[in-house]
């Protein structure tokens, strides 16, 4: 009778594992492809950036440092490998949109070129995007690591080598309250 209960409390402890084992499995899958899709909308942002810029040349052929910031910053996107890498080339280059954007209002012919507004319009849905997909990662992120580090799951967490994943944060200069002067 005692080797029986034993039998079935292993069972019911192993059947306990491999659920846990898989919900981590999921979840941590999850989080893969939340970031995926954070790589998915910095490459469309990515292969605008080129377009845009041919368009403002033509009228702000002066502001080369400009072009080469943004250049840099494209660059430092594509070749970012971890999650603090990528957010902060991410908001670097996110900077330096807004400085191309400013210099573009100087330009009364450029604002109205159908090019530009198109490629405008189409840079600020994927910025859209990117900003949607950052908090979906971090959402599922933050499930992610309570899975991870609570009781029972961080017991098999521990022994199956799952880890506390990173969040995607944004740069401190981001986080100060913008300056609006009239």
């Amino acid at each position: 009778m005692v080797v029986e209960i034993l039998i079935i409390l292993l069972m019911v402890l192993g059947l306990l594992l491999v659920i846990i084992y898989n919900d981590l499995i999921k979840q941590r899958n999850r989080v893969e492809n939340a970031w995926a899709q954070i790589e998915v909308q910095l490459k469309r942002r990515y292969d605008l950036i080129p377009n845009l810029i041919e368009t403002v040349k033509g009228y702000a052929a002066h502001e080369k440092t400009l072009f080469e910031n943004i250049t840099k910053a494209r660059a430092a996107v594509m070749s970012a490998n971890t999650v603090n890498e990528t957010a902060e080339a991410s908001n670097y280059l996110s900077s330096t949109l807004k400085s191309l954007f400013a210099v573009a209002e100087n330009y009364p012919d450029l604002k109205a070129n159908q090019n530009f507004m198109q490629l405008q319009k189409d840079l600020m849905e994927t910025e859209n995007k990117i900003a949607y997909s950052r908090q979906f990662y971090n959402d599922t992120v933050m499930k992610y690591n309570i899975s991870v580090q609570t009781i029972p799951k961080n017991i098999v967490a521990s022994m199956l080598g799952f880890r506390k994943k990173e969040l995607f944060e944004a740069a401190q200069a981001e986080r100060e309250v913008p300056k609006v002067e009239f």
